[in-house]
């Protein structure tokens, strides 16, 4: 098992990236990361539902409901997924548009195009327009259950980008390693990875331990955490947040 920071093009003085056609700097990772994407004349890409920080003004912008009307918002009240997506495409001599999550954290940037790449919802940020996300396939439903999240796929070819809470770490698992990881801690594997999902422990252990449910990996594949949850946050913020008065 090895672990690294994430490919990417960082401040333009990181590693860059020589397979993706499409050009990109992700700044001020990793605590508060921006995705600062070229589109080229004629160049389109999509980006989750206020994704968006800023753009050119030879870019246009639509906004789509996901698979149409009916099955957006399906998956909008089931699934937590965003109702809407939005599509870009530059003209002219092109022009960019900045993307950043909406919790502080880390971007990473990757290539698409050989096995899928499993994705937990909250971390879609953007990708270009060659990368399908698929939200139907059968495991999307059940891997975060509790969690009030569920997987994406994305397959086809292009760059997809990715969002966390706090800053993205990189697990190399070979053939046969193992790793245990919070499911709140989850951005995205290969498909190659196997998984299972269940306690950290017994119901004993996980209610003291304050431990929810825990996904057990086995390689070979790529695995990418984020080294905050947003649960926990959450669940650390609620009960310092002042009642209702009358």
């Amino acid at each position: 098992m090895r672990s690294t920071t994430p490919p990417g093009r960082r401040d333009g003085g990181g590693p860059t990236n020589e397979v993706s056609p499409m050009e990109y700097t992700i700044e001020h990772g990793p605590a508060f990361a921006l995705g600062v994407i070229q589109l080229r004349a004629g160049e389109r890409m999509q980006a989750e539902a206020g994704a968006m920080v800023s753009m050119s003004d030879t870019i246009e912008m639509k906004s789509e409901v996901r698979g149409g009307l009916m099955k957006g918002l399906k998956r909008s009240v089931l699934g937590g997924e965003s109702f809407f997506i939005n599509k870009f495409e530059a003209s002219g001599d092109g022009g960019e548009v900045t993307v950043a999550p909406a919790l502080p954290g880390d971007i990473v940037a990757l290539e698409v195009g050989g096995p899928s790449l499993l994705i937990q919802s909250g971390s879609f940020l953007a990708a270009t327009d060659g990368v399908e996300i698929d939200t139907k396939w059968g495991g999307a439903k059940s891997f975060f259950s509790g969690e009030g999240l569920f997987l994406l796929k994305a397959t086809g070819a292009g760059t997809i980008f990715l969002s966390s809470y706090g800053a993205i770490r990189l697990i190399e698992l070979g053939e046969g390693q193992r790793y245990t990881v919070d499911t709140g801690h989850m951005v995205a594997f290969d498909e190659s990875v196997r998984y299972s999902v269940g306690k950290s422990g017994g119901w004993r252990t996980t209610l003291t331990s304050g431990e929810g449910l825990v996904a057990k990996l086995e390689g070979p594949g790529r695995f990418y955490m984020q080294t905050r949850a947003p649960q926990a946050f959450i669940g650390w913020l609620a009960p310092k947040l002042p009642g209702k008065r009358e």
